[in-house]
């Protein structure tokens, strides 16, 4: 079928919005009518290479939308079914198999490799193959995912505002109440105020943590996480110390903390405002960093984590959220 969709071709150049060609929904796989789609910082790096997505690719996966039509051996949807988009993952592999699909072995394949989880593509033009993203490629009018890859959301819900829930969100929350779990009490600093740091604090205030730090360099956006739970806030660009303002506000440093942004400067602020046996979190797309073990992790017994997707599974997480 003819869809509308938009396509990088080129490192760092604009998005074009073409016609291409997307085929048919193949075994195991649905095609969904795009209601909506989230924008997130990861399209971004992937449009500038960052994550080296072969090109041209159509981008997106914080998708939503309506079932238009299921392919061969698809009995979880039907057609009008309201779905969310999340990763995609094989579904065989040994961590799938243990429940954890953000630790797929074939996970750069199916989500940054431009293919279906077959090894193969569903969109082209004039016989050209075009790149796939995440198994769904939410920027365009229709996509073709696997059914792994798509959660089924009551349709009194209203669909338009869903989207972010398959990424930014269940990043931010997973990584509280997934991977940190943290007890009652606890202290929790976040770094970067967009969706995923957002999500983080509301889930730290569903635990609750006693101290949630906000850090952000936007005051309207320190606002807004003072009213989803933080209960200190602190503006980067008019504290000298930040690191010194957070020990104050903890009494010696936080239990936990969450660098959303992926800068090396934050990343390293997060370690360092921890108190003994703290732990950081790293969510965003970081490039190198260098860190002295010795004296910013087993110094103090302190603990520097990766978590991918919020350590969710999207099926039971997002139904959660």
């Amino acid at each position: 079928m003819k869809i509308k969709a938009a396509i990088i071709r080129e490192k760092g150049k604009p998005f074009q919005f073409e016609e291409v060609d997307l085929q048919s929904p193949q075994k195991g796989e649905v095609l969904v009518k795009i209601r909506a789609s989230g924008v997130c910082h990861t399209d971004e790096v992937a449009q500038n290479q960052m994550i080296p997505v072969p090109l041209p690719a159509v981008l997106g996966h914080e998708g939503c939308g309506i079932v238009e039509e299921v392919g061969e051996g698809v009995t979880e949807f039907e057609k009008g079914d309201h779905v969310v988009f999340s990763f995609g993952y094989c579904g065989h592999c040994k961590s799938c198999l243990e429940g954890k699909p953000y630790a797929c072995e074939n996970f750069n394949q199916i989500n940054f490799g431009g293919v279906m989880s077959d090894g193969t593509r569903r969109l082209s033009k004039d016989g050209e193959e075009i790149s796939s993203f995440f198994g769904q490629s939410s920027f365009a009018t229709h996509s073709v995912v696997h059914q792994n890859s798509i959660i089924k959301v009551d349709k009194d819900i209203d669909l338009d505002i869903l989207g972010p829930l398959g990424c930014g969100i269940q990043t931010g929350a997973g990584a509280v109440l997934n991977r940190l779990k943290p007890a009652v009490g606890s202290s929790l600093v976040v770094f970067g105020c967009g969706t995923v740091g957002m999500s983080a604090i509301m889930a730290a205030n569903l635990c609750p943590c006693s101290n949630i730090i906000a850090v952000g360099g936007n005051e309207e956006s320190l606002a807004l996480a003072k009213e989803l739970g933080a209960t200190h806030t602190i503006n980067r660009k008019k504290c000298d110390d930040i690191v010194g303002e957070i020990k104050k506000i903890t009494g010696g440093g936080a239990d936990y903390a969450i660098d959303t942004s992926g800068v090396e400067d934050f990343v390293k602020k997060a370690l360092a405002c921890l108190k003994f046996l703290g732990t950081a979190v790293v969510l965003g797309v970081t490039g190198d960093l260098t860190i002295n073990v010795q004296e910013e992790l087993m110094g103090e017994a302190k603990s520097l984590v990766g978590v991918v997707e919020g350590d969710s599974n999207p099926k039971i997480f997002i139904p959660q959220l």
